[in-house]
């Protein structure tokens, strides 16, 4: 991750895309576990293609954040903030671009060794990426379940942090990434 390339706050570019991400993943979660909990049928069904939809959203979401990432790179560390925070705060990030990027994938590539087709909102079908594999599909989409709550779990302590930044320690940490409009720098 490149560091120190810009002034304090992020630019509107890395903020919108953040929260884009953050909304889709947050909405995602939830899906994520109904959609194996109901019973099979027209709901079952509409989860699942939104959760096929938002995780292709997300895959798209995150490499125009890579690309903007490394155009753009971020901001130095906050002030204050001890080497250990810098450290754990890098390697949530890190694990976050990551895992959404490999998890989306995955995801898509499962689907597509399954045999189901691959919507996106109703208005296209992505290409099956490899033929039919039931065997490969089950093992990918157990990965895909186990991934699915250790992102959960980086997301809550991505949050976590940014609330004890806001709440207790009152530094401007979580401003940097918030857009102007709610207070952000």
């Amino acid at each position: 991750m490149t560091y120190g390339k810009l002034p304090d706050g992020y630019p509107s570019t890395s903020k919108w895309l953040h929260w884009l991400v953050a909304g889709s993943v947050l909405v995602m979660i939830p899906i994520g576990i109904a959609m194996g909990r109901v019973a099979k049928g027209l709901l079952q069904d509409t989860l699942y293609t939104l959760h096929k939809s938002f995780g292709i959203l997300i895959l798209a979401l995150m490499v125009a954040r890579l690309i903007n990432r490394l155009v753009v790179g971020a901001p130095a560390p906050a002030p204050g903030l001890a080497r250990w925070q810098r450290a754990v705060s890098s390697a949530t990030h890190g694990l976050l671009y990551l895992l959404l990027v490999a998890q989306a994938f995955g995801g898509w590539l499962a689907n597509s060794a399954y045999g189901a087709p691959t919507p996106f909102f109703g208005l296209f079908e992505l290409p099956a990426l490899r033929g039919k594999d039931q065997a490969f599909a089950e093992q990918i989409f157990s990965n895909h379940r186990i991934f699915g709550f250790v992102i959960a779990g980086l997301a809550a302590i991505h949050i976590g942090a940014a609330l004890q930044h806001y709440l207790i320690k009152k530094d401007r940490v979580l401003q940097r990434m918030l857009p102007r409009a709610i207070g952000g720098d």
